[in-house]
């Protein structure tokens, strides 16, 4: 199938993204003195914004492209949750899965200068679910296994992922035929056993592994390791300015190389590769050609500043700069 055809298949997909929801905040300024108290520069405020972080950006992601996306997770009941709904309610998302409760809705407020960041600072509540948040989230999983072409977790280690709710999910997607991707945070790999992919980058994948990627044979041993130890069926490690390694079972490796060009921001890029290789994937292309399809997605994206998503059209213009059809 030519990519185009996969392309179109997108808007055909229903997938459902489960994980941390994050509101990114956005501050832009300029520099131009430093602070008399304190050997610190002074920012001059131009403009903010509120845009979709973590799994509510994979979801924009999705939407973006032009499939159906539904989330499931948690949001405050305070102002950055209103606004987090807002923004999910304007993409056409639907949060039939994002519940209220008493913790904070989680924020990553980043000042920008002369398009560098200059600093962040995060409000969040790192803690696992109450009982009853997470007896909704259960039930909202259970309730619907048929409805979904493709579940992705995203993990940011805010609270919402446990070992018991992959366990659910294994039990009631995967083992069912569902197409089910993570993208993981260190300190929870042994929860993604038996998923069909998952996505570190090269820091995630030396720290969950114990081997430092320095060279080719590390890499290789590292996403081998991941393959045999999570007994999942492909890996994806994204390694930046130096692209993209995927591993499947047989043994098979390939290495797919940067389509990034210009500058390069990475924030949200991970979300952007899980997105677009999930939905490629069940739309008709193999993991191989999903996984060149993400690293053209993600080459857009990390040619913006801040949280971004990307667009088909976009996608294929990046892939007839290279040739392809």
């Amino acid at each position: 199938m030519r990519y185009s055809g996969i392309f179109k298949n997108f808007r055909k997909k229903n997938i459902l993204v489960v994980g941390d929801m994050i509101l990114d905040h956005y501050i832009w300024g300029l520099v131009e003195r430093i602070s008399p108290e304190a050997p610190v520069p002074v920012i001059d405020v131009k403009d903010e914004n509120y845009t979709l972080g973590g799994a509510a950006n994979v979801a924009a992601n999705i939407a973006a492209l032009g499939g159906k996306a539904t989330v499931v997770g948690v949001r405050g009941d305070d102002m950055p949750g209103e606004v987090l709904q807002s923004l999910l309610n304007e993409r056409g998302i639907d949060t039939s899965g994002l519940f209220r409760g008493k913790r904070p809705t989680t924020i990553k407020t980043r000042v920008i200068a002369h398009s560098q960041q200059v600093v962040r600072f995060d409000r969040e509540e790192r803690s696992g679910l109450d009982d009853g948040l997470s007896r909704k989230i259960r039930d909202f999983l259970s309730s619907e296994t048929d409805s979904w072409d493709a579940l992705i977790v995203s993990d940011y280690k805010k609270g919402v992922v446990s070992d018991k709710l992959m366990r659910l999910i294994a039990k009631g997607y995967k083992k069912q035929g569902t197409f089910v991707s993570v993208d993981p945070k260190v300190g929870h790999f042994d929860f993604y056993k038996g998923v069909s992919l998952v996505t570190p980058n090269t820091k995630e994948a030396s720290e969950g592994t114990g081997i430092e990627i320095t060279d080719e044979g590390s890499l290789i041993e590292a996403g081998e390791t991941l393959l045999r130890r999570l007994r999942c069926d492909a890996v994806l490690i994204t390694r930046g300015e130096h692209g993209m390694t995927l591993f499947e079972r047989g043994p098979s490796v390939s290495h797919i190389p940067t389509a990034a060009r210009g500058a390069y921001d990475v924030t949200g890029a991970g979300d952007t590769v899980i997105a677009t290789i999930t939905l490629a994937h069940v739309s008709g292309a193999d993991l191989r050609s999903a996984a060149v399809i993400s690293n053209h997605a993600a080459g857009v994206v990390v040619g913006q500043v801040g949280t971004a998503t990307v667009t088909p059209e976009q996608i294929l213009q990046s892939m007839k700069s290279d040739g392809r059809p």
